[in-house]
């Protein structure tokens, strides 16, 4: 298995740079290997996801990860592919992150199981906090020189950029500690590789020289491509910005929706990238996928299978009946099975109205409450010709001319559901 790693993250599109030697190395040995992540946040961010299955890949084959978040790094700010210089966070705030964060990376990678290539997470803050400024200075900084730093493309476009701000001293600094980590692991638990985005290629490098410079050892790197859109746009950000593997940041529908909703071009893409399907099932899938595109079959395979990654069997079936509400044949049922978040989500935006629950109590004609007492429709005139169409349905049964509007009705007690067509809704809030 091991020597299946490189192939394996090559066919998936998600190999750009290789040390050269490193996939013979990889084939030959056992080896240990990190990702670093940023811990300035308490959720991961589907953009996360793409490291996460490269070190899950990494495990599978038979090798040893390692998670290494950066407490100290993230004390201070990665100016790779970034214009200004953001904000720090203190080590409260950090710690704090460092706990949601492992449980999240504990649904995809093994952590707890006895075999000799179980995952392990560490924080690069355990020993630079041990550093002073001055064995920092003495014994890694000699080591790479101000010219080879500078001359990385990170530091290069911040320099230059026309700018009051400019790049500080922090900031410079970040690529030498980055490759201390690696010279640490290294050291300590016998790290041969480092991994990560290939706009951390300058960084991980960095690693590389200080290995190869103070111990005289060559070690290896890999990096994958900046996933994208096909429009160009940045993958993992909506309206509402990123999209986070935290339920409480983006709802459970909105994440799905999310994969659902991706074009048929990324679809091929993501395909081989967020699940763990093999070449052949892949194949299989994007062959049904192009015969038939209106049922959009791999945006629902990727989206089944993320969503049920990142949360829950209850929570994607959850918003399977939620999508299946708003685009498919559903009943009274269907809509009274879903949790009152979900409804809220689902329904969010939609237009509404409120109606008071004592006019409930006898029969309302359904033309005066499409109309009058809802507003949904314009007049009476055009609720009768809607009715006449079979084009108006209430919590999503049809409804017709002779039809009265009762308690009984009632979604949960509060909502009643009003639809004309495929797409024009109506949410009534009785209070």
């Amino acid at each position: 298995m091991k020597k299946g790693f490189i192939k394996e993250l090559n066919w998936r599109g998600m190999l750009h740079d290789v040390i050269p030697g490193t996939e013979e190395y990889i084939s030959n040995n056992k080896t240990v290997g990190y990702i670093g992540f940023d811990p300035t946040s308490d959720s991961l961010h589907i953009g996360s996801l793409v490291p996460i299955f490269i070190l899950k890949h990494f495990q599978n084959a038979g090798h040893t990860p390692i998670v290494l978040l950066g407490g100290a790094t993230g004390m201070i700010g990665d100016p790779s592919g970034k214009s200004d210089e953001r904000n720090l966070l203190d080590k409260k705030i950090l710690k704090q992150n460092e706990k949601k964060l492992k449980l999240q990376f504990e649904k995809f990678l093994d952590f707890k199981s006895k075999t000799p290539n179980k995952a392990i997470l560490v924080n690069n803050y355990d020993w630079m906090s041990k550093f002073s400024i001055i064995n920092f200075s003495r014994d890694i900084g000699k080591h790479i020189t101000v010219n080879y730093m500078m001359a990385k493309e990170s530091v290069k476009k911040r320099i230059s950029k026309d700018t009051k701000q400019g790049m500080s001293f922090t900031e410079f600094t970040y690529q030498l500690i980055q490759g201390y980590d690696f010279l640490h692991l290294f050291k300590d638990m016998n790290c041969m590789l480092q991994m990560g985005g290939s706009d951390q290629w300058g960084n991980i490098t960095t690693g590389t020289e200080l290995i190869r410079r103070k111990e005289n050892e060559k070690v290896f790197a890999i990096t994958c491509p900046l996933i994208k859109k096909s429009d160009g746009s940045k993958f993992g950000k909506s309206e509402g910005g990123n999209i986070w593997l935290d339920k409480n940041k983006t709802s459970v529908y909105k994440f799905y929706q999310y994969w659902l909703n991706i074009t048929d071009e990324d679809a091929l893409n993501y395909i081989k990238v967020f699940t763990f399907l093999n070449k052949s099932e892949i194949e299989i899938l994007v062959k049904e996928h192009n015969d038939d595109r209106a049922r959009r079959l791999l945006q629902n395979k990727i989206a089944e299978i993320v969503t049920l990654m990142v949360h829950s069997q209850e929570d994607l079936n959850n918003v399977i009946k939620a999508s299946k509400v708003l685009f498919g044949k559903s009943s009274k049922e269907d809509l009274e099975s879903l949790d009152e978040d979900t409804f809220k989500e689902i329904f969010e935006g939609v237009p509404s109205s409120n109606i008071s629950i004592n006019k409930l109590s006898k029969e309302i004609d359904i033309e005066n409450f499409l109309s009058t007492e809802t507003k949904f429709l314009k007049s009476i005139s055009e609720a009768r010709r809607s009715l006449k169409e079979n084009s108006v349905s209430i919590n999503k049964n049809k409804v017709s001319q002779n039809t009265k509007v009762t308690k009984l009705d009632l979604l949960n007690d509060k909502y009643i559901l009003l639809q004309r067509g495929r797409k024009n809704y109506h949410l009534v809030i009785v209070k």
